[in-house]
């Protein structure tokens, strides 16, 4: 397993996978994400849910940005965030190799479970 050491605004991450993966793992991160299926939202709106300044939003936005999971385009004077899907392919793609593994780990221990009989119930006392 390879180990990747990050910095606190995550510049010790140079591979794409694990900028997706410390993105993720805020859960404000993951809910604003939630909330982008939706379609662009500003920085404001974000915000609101969360009881979020605009520069916190801002700075969460921009480690989603980083990890390629969002982009910002520009109307009239707003700057609404656009969820971009495609890292998390990559992930889905990394974690269906550990479902494999599980899932045979899993048909291994139903083919074990089928050649255990359950023991017989202790005779009933007629005394």
């Amino acid at each position: 397993m390879t180990t990747v050491a990050l910095g606190a605004d995550g510049a010790g991450a140079r591979d794409p996978l694990s900028l997706v993966f410390a993105a993720l793992a805020d859960p404000t991160r993951r809910a604003i994400l939630a909330r982008l299926k939706g379609g662009p939202v500003t920085v404001g709106e974000l915000g609101r849910p969360f009881e979020m300044t605009g520069p916190a939003v801002s700075k969460h936005l921009r480690v989603l940005e980083r990890a390629g999971l969002v982009s910002r385009s520009r109307v009239a004077q707003a700057r609404p965030a656009i969820l971009e899907a495609g890292p998390l392919e990559a992930v889905a793609e990394w974690a269906e190799e550990f479902r494999q593994f599980w899932d045979e780990r899993f048909d291994r221990l139903d083919d074990y479970l089928a050649t255990m009989t359950d023991p017989e119930p202790p005779p009933e006392d007629d005394a």
